[in-house]
């Protein structure tokens, strides 16, 4: 395993310009790892958090990074149609690698739903970019994600 900020898994993350008052998202992280920072990264590569939560008070929609990491991909926003809300996944999709057993899982509306990863085959995770059934959607307003790593 690696020693440095590396080795902690990634979620990655941007928070829209536009924001909504009434609309809450918290991101909480959960590191059993003894090494590593858990980073969250937003819009134009802006460190959110280093392993603390981040309150976002609006959609917090998806971005990328994390190379040669387990990635948490996630968009957390209110519904406006059918299907249009939240949805998270773990992503193994290169460059992208597996690198700490990780989950997520919502909490408050949509709990328990969530995924977990603890090895490089995991069926739980994106390894083609047409393995959708991965994903892991909150059909309710002000959906809330707890992130752990080595769990």
């Amino acid at each position: 395993m690696f020693a440095s900020l590396k080795a902690a898994t990634f979620a990655v993350i941007a928070v829209a310009a536009g924001k909504a008052l009434a609309e809450t998202h918290t991101i909480s992280f959960t590191n059993k790892c003894g090494y590593g920072t858990p980073t969250l990264i937003g819009e134009g590569g802006v460190v959110l958090s280093t392993g603390g939560a981040y309150t976002a008070n609006g959609p917090v929609p998806a971005a990328s990074t994390g190379e040669g990491c387990t990635m948490i991909e996630t968009t957390l926003k209110n519904p406006t149609t059918a299907g249009s809300g939240s949805s998270t996944d773990i992503t193994l999709i290169p460059p992208h690698a597996f690198s700490v057993t990780t989950g997520f899982g919502y909490y408050g509306v949509c709990a328990p739903a969530g995924a977990d990863c603890n090895n490089a085959n995991c069926n739980t995770a994106f390894h083609v970019s047409t393995d959708t059934y991965v994903q892991v959607a909150c059909q309710q307003d002000n959906a809330n994600l707890a992130i752990t790593f080595c769990d």
